[in-house]
């Protein structure tokens, strides 16, 4: 090929010329046009203890004015009522559950009174023979000063002081009987541990040491304690592979153990591993996220797994699961292979989704009930506004793909205010969840060129799909108007956060991905996540994400869909997500037809695929800066 002369090289240069200078721009709606870096001060200055420390400290308040114990108890383990209390109770170390227990009769496990009296009620008129204290973590945790401990204000970092609790002996006594039945059990737990892993070979532990690193790595941020000891990838002093410390970094707890014999490692790291590895037999790397904010016990693995497997009994048809008989390692891992199997029966006949509870970043799966009447009048709303908008007809998603499915040409073609029907539809589909379910915003992520992709698989390109960055990627993103009182009543303030949400969502495009690749060197080496699989819906996610507290991102449904191109299947390809600032949150029936409808979204990328792939040129070039200035600040 020849060099450009001329006219071509100086047209090339200038085209060069354009691009840098655009590249100088700043890319928030409300400054469209000017360079980037040069204003004066910050448009706004990030409250450092908004989200999660703003929280603790209102939950702490209003435990010390509580009218008893139990009720200031049950308002830190609730956090004010914005997790729930079960959560809370499987974080406490062995001394403080024991100590809650003999307190107050709280448990999470199954003997504890259900009625709010305890045993101890017996001797409430006893003296108190020991002053015991009682406290909030800024992690979250509460926590007790037993009399094995030092004052609280020494030994933890705590939100605000302590609250005096006395201990009568009666309550020493229930203490004292429970925490020896809490050691025992622990001893028999630490030694079923070890003994598992000394059975396994050295291959084998090695092996499971680093699908455990992959976990960490591939799998979002998680805090799991074992007593006081913390293991997490998440922020502060990370102790496991993670956006900190690279695979086999020397300060990982899982590269440490590698080529190490089970009986020099320390009785935290062996139950870390047998349990780690048992939740990810049961359900992959997400199921980890179910223990979060949790101790990762033995125990508490196995009551998590049992809780599982009641819930997919319920499921009609396939193969029952039968409980373990004992919550033993070589038990607890027949009964975590067999509901993986179960799992992958289920999702067949039911929808499966997960309920997180931001504060605490926990997650818990759930089997949604069958779609109920108001289901079906929001999609039936939503099926309305997009046939008035559309070249579609059908009063349903069913009806409305059949029809996409035998006329989809459309969408290559330009449409309205787009330039291809896919943006077209890609933008209708959101704007009408967004006035169906009365969201703050809606959204919807994708890849911009198909073609590109396609010729990318066909070659079996990996390495160049793996270095595509944020802008060959999209997010489309609709406000409502009235979204802006959140914004300081500022429809450029409203505009320039959708637009920080859409950057962000293309982040996500691009960090997914590669999770759909074959496990080359090149796509090993780059930052992925595990693509998700089933939708969520969020409580108080507004917490830790320092875009959600930037945003308000309070309560929110993500729904997930695969792609499928030329013979890939890209699990996560494209989302559906709706978000409110304030209010009341989403429900089971809005996920089932939030879900319902990014299957549409998801059907029609994949007919746009395939006329990409029968050589049809489809870009997305909307949904930028500009288009969310002027769609959103405009408005």
């Amino acid at each position: 090929m020849k060099s450009p002369t001329g006219r071509s090289a100086a047209a090339q240069g200038a085209t060069r010329r354009e691009a840098m200078a655009k590249a100088r721009q700043s890319r928030r709606p409300s400054r469209l046009g000017s360079s980037a870096g040069q204003a004066a001060k910050p448009d706004r200055v990030a409250d450092e203890n908004a989200g999660f420390p703003d929280l603790l400290a209102r939950a702490w308040r209003e435990a010390r004015t509580a009218p008893d114990l139990r009720s200031a108890v049950e308002t830190l383990l609730t956090l004010g009522g914005h997790v729930p209390a079960d959560v809370s109770l499987r974080a406490l170390r062995v001394a403080d559950e024991c100590a809650v227990e003999a307190l107050c009769g709280l448990s999470w496990r199954d003997h504890a009174p259900s009625d709010g009296t305890p045993d101890v009620a017996d001797g409430t008129d006893e003296p108190a023979v020991f002053q015991g204290e009682l406290g909030l973590t800024r992690g979250g945790r509460v926590v007790v000063s037993v009399p094995s401990y030092g004052p609280l204000t020494v030994e933890e970092d705590l939100v605000d002081g302590v609250l005096r609790v006395p201990w009568s002996r009666h309550v020493l006594s229930a203490y004292a009987d429970a925490l020896a039945r809490r050691r025992r059990r622990q001893d028999e737990t630490v030694a079923d541990c070890r003994h598992w892993l000394a059975a396994q070979e050295p291959r084998e532990r090695d092996d499971l040491l680093e699908q455990l690193k992959s976990a960490a790595l591939r799998t979002a941020p998680f805090v799991l304690y074992q007593d006081d000891k913390r293991y997490t990838n998440f922020r502060e002093r990370n102790t496991l592979t993670g956006k900190t410390l690279w695979p086999g970094h020397p300060d990982c707890a899982l590269s440490r153990l590698q080529g190490i014999p089970p009986d020099l490692w320390s009785d935290s790291d062996a139950v870390l591993v047998v349990c780690l590895g048992l939740l990810v037999r049961s359900a992959g790397y997400a199921r980890i996220e179910e223990a979060n904010g949790t101790q990762l016990s033995l125990d508490h693995v196995g009551e998590l797994l049992e809780r599982t497997r009641r819930m997919y009994a319920a499921v009609p048809g396939g193969s029952p699961v039968a409980p373990a008989a004992f919550p033993s390692v070589p038990e607890l891992g027949a009964l975590a292979d067999a509901l993986r199997l179960r799992r992958a029966e289920v999702t067949g006949t039911v929808q499966l989704y997960r309920e997180i509870h931001g504060p605490l970043m926990h997650k818990i799966e759930r089997v949604a009930g069958p779609v109920a009447d108001r289901s079906h009048r929001l999609e039936a709303d939503l099926c309305a506004r997009l046939t008035d908008r559309l070249p579609l007809s059908g009063t349903t998603f069913a009806e409305l793909t059949g029809h996409l499915t035998e006329r989809h040409d459309w969408l290559a073609h330009p449409h309205g205010d787009f330039g291809s029907g896919i943006e077209s539809l890609v933008f209708e589909t959101v704007a009408a969840a967004r006035d169906v379910f009365r969201a703050d915003f809606t959204m919807s992520r994708g890849m911009r060129s198909l073609p590109t992709l396609i010729d990318a698989l066909r070659d079996e390109d990996w390495t160049r799909i793996t270095r595509w960055d944020l802008p060959d990627f999209f997010c489309c993103v609709t406000a409502a108007p009235e979204a802006r009182r959140h914004f300081g009543d500022s429809a450029d303030r409203l505009a320039d956060v959708a637009w920080s949400m859409s950057a962000r969502m293309q982040y996500n495009s691009w960090h997914f991905i590669a999770g759909n690749l074959p496990s080359t060197a090149e796509v090993e080496a780059r930052d992925y996540f595990v693509p998700p699989g089933i939708p969520d819906i969020a409580y108080f996610s507004d917490q830790h994400h320092n875009g959600h507290v930037a945003a308000k991102v309070r309560f929110s449904i993500r729904s997930p869909q695969p792609v499928r191109i030329l013979d890939r299947v890209f699990n996560g390809f494209i989302d559906l997500r709706l978000l409110r600032c304030e209010g009341l949150p989403f429900d089971e029936q809005d996920l089932l037809t939030a879900h319902r409808t990014s299957a549409f979204i998801a059907g029609a990328t994949s007919h746009t695929a395939t006329l990409a792939a029968a050589g049809r040129s489809v870009e997305i070039t909307a949904f930028d800066t500009a288009w969310h200035a002027a769609t959103i600040a405009t408005d």
